[in-house]
């Protein structure tokens, strides 16, 4: 549409033009230097514009060359990125091989070489060849060393999935030095720790994965409730030492189950049992926590009697919740109440069959002398721990020979 409208508004121009400049061919007249040309006006813009078509045609030309040559080099950066498309393809369908030598067959005429070798390795790496994982990443740093911090990462990731977790980390902490606000490489970091449960680590890392959101807040909260568990976990039998600890820890997190577990836990473990089961009972009448109601069946309290009418208490508003009862049980067992126990463990076991009420069903049943009872009890815990079906062998036609005899 635009182009027509400029054909036809060239065409009336050049209409007009001819007709004015035939009607009145005009004179021009130019001396210079003692010569002296003259023309009409027409012949004077023929000439012009042969001028310039001229002018034109000889920059064409002269540009020829080059221009031919960012042609081909336009064209062979097509290639190499359809060839390296293709190595991509390829490493997604499984064939690692092809696609290595895809990916890196156009590498000289890339823009960026860096990401041929990088995706070499990986390839490599799936291929089950880190020898060649291990050349390509170092090709990939020599020809972009000003990229360090992209084949770092790769390389610890590579690491990382192979299992070399000591060589992942240091290669993270060389990247940290390099580099310590590159937020990949504190995930990165942190991840490692929390794999290799390396909690101190981890604890001083955490407010620089904070400051840096290098993670995102629910895997942040997980590792920060892990480093306090540790920590309190593995405390010195020290009142005033768990105490400190115990301080040292962010309001927020002391209401955590995990942490509250943890520190209920390493209370008891240091004869402080009576400071835990107020602590368990004022966090469960706030906020009910079926891990922290097995503690609290757990603790050897100094007041059985106290301890078990809480528990009765509980179960008046919570009598088919299966972790209250399994507490309540423990609770009732050790004051030796074993028709209470049995009833608690059956009811926890109608609600919700596992391993631990059913070990404890056992243990309660070989207490009553049901030893046959007892022994089923404990096949059914074992079968839901390994989540395999009870292996039914065949019923015996005789009496048992011993073979080997």
């Amino acid at each position: 549409m635009k182009v027509g409208v400029l054909i036809i508004a060239a065409l009336l121009a050049g209409a007009f033009g001819a007709h004015w400049l035939t009607a009145d061919k005009g004179y021009v007249l130019i001396n210079l230097r003692g010569y002296i040309i003259e023309m009409s006006v027409p012949a004077l813009l023929v000439i012009l514009a042969l001028v310039y078509l001229t002018i034109r045609l000889a920059v064409r030309l002269l540009l020829a060359p080059r221009r031919l040559g960012e042609a081909a080099g336009r064209y062979r950066a097509r290639k190499a990125h359809d060839v390296f498309a293709r190595g991509l393809i390829e490493m997604a369908e499984g064939n690692f091989s092809k696609g290595e030598r895809l990916v890196t067959r156009g590498v000289r005429r890339s823009d960026t070489p860096v990401v041929n070798y990088l995706a070499a390795a990986r390839a490599a790496q799936s291929g089950g060849a880190p020898e060649r994982r291990d050349a390509w990443l170092k090709m990939a740093y020599e020809q972009a060393p000003d990229e360090a911090d992209a084949v770092l990462i790769t390389q610890a990731e590579l690491q990382i999935e192979d299992g070399q977790h000591e060589q992942a980390l240091a290669t993270l902490r060389r990247l940290d030095e390099r580099s310590p606000k590159q937020a990949r490489g504190l995930a990165l970091l942190g991840a490692l720790y929390a794999k290799l449960r390396d909690w101190d680590n981890l604890r001083a890392l955490l407010p620089r994965l904070a400051t840096r959101r290098a993670v995102n807040a629910e895997i942040l909260d997980e590792w920060t409730i892990q480093v306090h568990r540790h920590t309190l976990e593995t405390a010195p039998v020290d009142a005033s030492r768990i105490e400190a600890l115990w301080r040292s820890v962010p309001r927020a997190y002391q209401q955590r189950p995990p942490v509250l577990a943890a520190y209920a836990g390493t209370l008891a473990r240091s004869g402080q049992t009576a400071v835990a089961e107020k602590m368990l009972r004022k966090s469960l009448q706030g906020h009910w926590d079926g891990a922290l109601v097995l503690l609290y069946g757990d603790l050897e309290s100094e007041d059985p009697s106290a301890q078990l009418r809480q528990v009765e208490e509980w179960l008046k508003s919570r009598g088919d919740d299966p972790d209250l009862l399994l507490a309540a049980a423990r609770v009732a067992m050790r004051s030796e109440l074993w028709g209470n126990a049995r009833s608690y463990l059956e009811s926890s076991i109608a609600i919700q069959p596992r391993a631990l009420a059913w070990q404890l069903y056992g243990r309660l049943l070989e207490t009553l002398g049901e030893t046959d009872h007892a022994a089923a009890a404990f096949r059914s815990g074992l079968a839901l721990a390994t989540h395999r079906p009870e292996d039914r062998l065949p019923a015996l036609t005789g009496p048992l020979h011993d073979t080997a005899a």
